[in-house]
């Protein structure tokens, strides 16, 4: 999963850098740093097999150079913009502790980043259209970007739309910015740390996306503290764990994901999918061939392997279920994939 941080230029986007990945950012000159997702479910096999590897599902991270965003509408550059398209989720980053966490302030600025996206999109629409005039699309391609060109003209973004899963398949090579998923974060002062989200709600309604209070400042400094400095620090300020945590949670849920697992002396692993994800298709995530000579996946519930202590008594107490190309997976499901080629 890739992450971009964006925003307008002065929002704290590199300090909100380095609080989500725990590496220093450096104002003005941008950074790709990767972090891996916190799952209690690995440590604990880590515990049980002691393995040679482990390995985490993961978020890249990647933040922009000065000048890449201006300061108000038309002010980003076609190359950032060109950019944006390349990343799974924009985590839009919002000037907050300037005019002191003032919502109206805060909604204004959101509001003129959803209009510079909206523009984009509406570009690209129009000039295909203008193409498919004198040339022959795909079947539907023209009522389909005829009706999102009436949604962006509406003032709506494309996410906000009903689009079949043939639709969606038309849309993917444009790579729509308001297609794609998008969280607001409000960065905001210290002392409006523990600020609830609905205090920003017409943030919210302007761009139609989630709202995430974090103060980046206070958030970086966390991420260089022990586990237990870093627990008294968030009880003090009222807050039930970090921005991080916060963040990755909203994250996975925007872009519906849950996590399979593989387990033994070799490697635990962590493999991050789309909820409804097939066994054959959740093979090919660890390799094509895996997939095209999938026989059958061995599948244990993760509370049932902990509980009994292992695979070899999970098949003994019949919890080792065997599955075919059509099983839906599991969050937490631990998988042994069968396969010939």
């Amino acid at each position: 999963m890739k992450v971009g941080l964006v925003g307008f230029s002065g929002a704290g986007k590199s300090t909100v850098f380095a609080a989500l990945t725990g590496t220093p950012g450096t104002p003005g000159k941008g950074g790709l740093a990767t972090t891996h997702v916190p799952d209690a479910r690995i440590d604990r096999l880590v515990e049980m097999w002691s393995p040679k590897k482990t390995t985490y599902a993961e978020i890249v991270f990647e933040d922009y150079a000065a000048g890449a965003f201006g300061s108000g509408t038309g002010a980003i550059s076609a190359q950032a913009l060109g950019d944006m398209r390349n990343l799974d989720v924009l985590v839009e980053v919002v000037d907050g502790f300037s005019c002191d966490g003032d919502a109206d302030e805060v909604a204004v600025l959101a509001s003129a980043f959803h209009v510079e996206l909206l523009l984009s999109d509406l570009a690209i629409i129009e000039k295909r259209l203008d193409r498919l005039t004198r040339e022959k699309g795909e079947a539907g391609e023209k009522d389909c970007l005829e009706r999102c060109r009436e949604t962006l003209e509406d003032d709506r973004e494309l996410r906000s739309i009903e689009l079949s899963a043939q639709q969606l398949a038309l849309l993917s090579p444009y790579r729509f910015l308001t297609l794609k998923p998008r969280m607001l974060v409000i960065n905001v002062a210290e002392d409006r740390a523990a600020a609830d989200p609905s205090e920003f709600a017409a943030a919210s309604a302007a761009t139609g996306i989630d709202v995430l209070c974090m103060s980046a400042p206070l958030e970086a400094e966390l991420a260089g503290l022990s586990e237990d400095e870093r627990g008294e620090f968030l009880a003090d300020l009222g807050l039930a764990e970090t921005a991080r945590g916060r963040f990755i949670g909203a994250s996975y849920a925007m872009l519906d994901l849950i996590t399979f697992l593989t387990a033994g002396e070799p490697e635990v692993r962590a493999w991050p999918i789309r909820r409804g994800t097939k066994a054959v298709d959740a093979a090919g995530k660890i390799h094509s061939d895996i997939a095209r000579g999938f026989i059958r996946a061995e599948v244990i519930a993760y509370e049932d392997y902990m509980a009994l202590g292992g695979e070899a008594a999970c098949r003994q107490a019949g919890k080792l279920k065997q599955q075919g190309k059509d099983y839906v997976m599991a969050d937490g499901d631990i998988v042994h994939f069968r396969f010939s080629v």
